[in-house]
């Protein structure tokens, strides 16, 4: 089954699956997105997941996305009725970045049917579906649970990173070069990386390019079926784009969580531009 999942399917679905609202954008307002966005108007009966703070742990030496508590991670998508046996949509107003890592964090923790909205809520809209406004309305609460040893998904820790065949930067290409870097307090790149930017994963209208178009992109970089794959960029949140775009054309990638806002904590770690 595709990770994604058009407006006009999930127009049906409706009622039988649990949808997540992760609006976020990094740099955006605060009454643009986020929590003030989804009372402005939600897809009915969508949860609220705020990614700062249900998932990810406080900013430290582990990036400035860091993986959250997974007993915390359970109790917060219990609370948006999340259920082992129950379907998941998640979307956002950033064509899936965020909603990407919301994907990547309940396949990890051992969820077997999660989709992404694919274009977001600007395809919901796109289609002519209907939107609620106001307050939240809490939830059934859910019976969510971690999975043991929680390996739903490949992931990679910065010591390991010399070990994967393709290591991929999925950050804005200028990030990438280092020629600026508005967010983390070193410029450049892990010495060795490619850039695929998340951009590229996208047609014109914000959605997903088709899985052929996906798997040529990234087998021009060498991620391909049976290459040990590693996806980073500032945060782990926005890879999780990459990842997923790299799963719809049938490649498995390994998300480095702390990406390089974790790299570049230790001064030690190799800089190249």
């Amino acid at each position: 089954m595709s990770p994604l999942v058009s407006a006009g399917e999930l127009a049906t679905l409706l009622g039988a699956v649990t949808v997540l609202d992760v609006r976020y954008r990094t740099g955006a307002p605060p009454d643009e997105t986020g929590l003030a966005a989804f009372r402005a108007g939600h897809v009915p009966g969508a949860a609220y997941v705020d990614l700062d703070s249900e998932l990810a742990a406080p900013p430290g030496q582990g990036g400035r996305h860091p993986l959250p508590d997974p007993v915390l991670f359970q109790d917060a998508m219990r609370r948006a009725g999340v259920s082992d046996g129950r379907p998941v949509v998640v979307l956002d107003d950033w064509q899936g970045r965020a909603a990407a890592r919301a994907w990547w964090l309940l396949r990890l923790h051992g969820h077997r049917d999660v989709r992404v909205l694919d274009g977001g809520l600007a395809a919901w809209r796109a289609r002519g579906g209907a939107l609620v406004t106001g307050g939240e309305e809490p939830p059934e609460p859910g019976d969510f649970t971690v999975a043991g040893g929680s390996d739903g998904m490949p992931r990679v820790e910065a010591e390991e990173l010399s070990g994967v065949d393709v290591l991929i930067d999925a950050r804005a290409p200028e990030r990438y070069r280092g020629e600026v870097e508005p967010i983390d307090p070193v410029a450049g790149h892990v010495p060795g990386a490619v850039n695929v930017p998340t951009e590229t994963n996208l047609d014109v209208s914000g959605r997903f390019r088709p899985s052929e178009q996906l798997a040529a992109l990234y087998g021009v970089v060498g991620a391909v079926p049976g290459a040990r794959v590693g996806v980073y960029c500032g945060s782990g949140v926005t890879a999780a784009h990459d990842v997923l775009a790299l799963e719809v054309a049938g490649v498995s990638a390994a998300l480095y969580p702390g990406s390089w806002s974790e790299w570049v904590t230790d001064p030690t770690r190799p800089v190249e531009r």
